[in-house]
């Protein structure tokens, strides 16, 4: 992802963990390693319930849901920018096989040059939420077969996010067979804020093969 966008965009960066275990000292440092872990578990769990606020889930799913429209003001004044709206819907479980928060994202647009909605989705890893300098915490999401992706990042006290688009392929559910489309950030899309929302603003993007209903804010 590129490292700013705007005046708004900051440098997105990818945390990496070594463990590391020697023969001669295994008990004092599986030890340290059980203390890190827990302290992994508990940072997970702080960085969720600021991702999730009240929606946070310890068992089952947990959503959270952002939504910008923009108005005619705005529009007129980025005359280059082609996204009219957008929603976010960020979730995340913790799978029975695995010890860590597993997230994913679903998004969804509308453009000035489109009658339909393009939404696009996929994983953002296990978990990869970092926490920056800044105490913002931001995480990368990426679509199947080369699809691209977003950066998303924390911001005005976790009330809002930053959604940086470099690439992404997106779908139009206009027709049965579900017309790709790639969307490639311009210079008034790629760095977008939406607002923390209601859940029932994105629950057309919760998928239809889910087994629970999201709760409700």
């Amino acid at each position: 992802m590129p490292a700013k966008a705007g005046d708004e965009g900051e440098d997105f960066v990818r945390i990496q963990s070594i463990a590391a275990c020697a023969m001669a000292a295994a008990v004092a440092l599986c030890g340290t390693a059980a203390q890190a872990a827990d302290g992994d578990n508990a940072n997970s769990e702080a960085n969720a319930k600021r991702v999730f606020a009240e929606n946070y889930a310890a068992k089952g799913k947990s959503y959270a849901c952002f939504v910008r429209r923009y108005d005619a003001a705005h529009l007129a004044k980025h005359r280059l920018q082609k996204v009219t709206a957008m929603k976010l819907l960020v979730s995340a479980e913790l799978l029975p096989e695995d010890n860590a928060l597993n997230y994913s994202f679903h998004i969804a647009t509308n453009m000035r040059d489109r009658k339909t909605e393009l939404d696009s989705g996929g994983s953002c890893g296990h978990p990869s939420i970092t926490e920056d300098s800044a105490g913002k915490l931001q995480f990368g999401c990426g679509v199947d077969c080369d699809g691209g992706g977003v950066a998303i990042q924390m911001v005005n006290d976790d009330k809002s996010v930053h959604v940086e688009i470099e690439r992404i392929a997106m779908w139009s559910n206009a027709n049965d067979d579900g017309e790709r489309i790639s969307f490639s950030s311009g210079a008034d899309d790629r760095l977008f804020r939406l607002d923390r929302a209601k859940l029932e603003e994105c629950s057309a993007l919760i998928p239809k093969d889910e087994d629970e209903e999201p709760p409700t804010q």
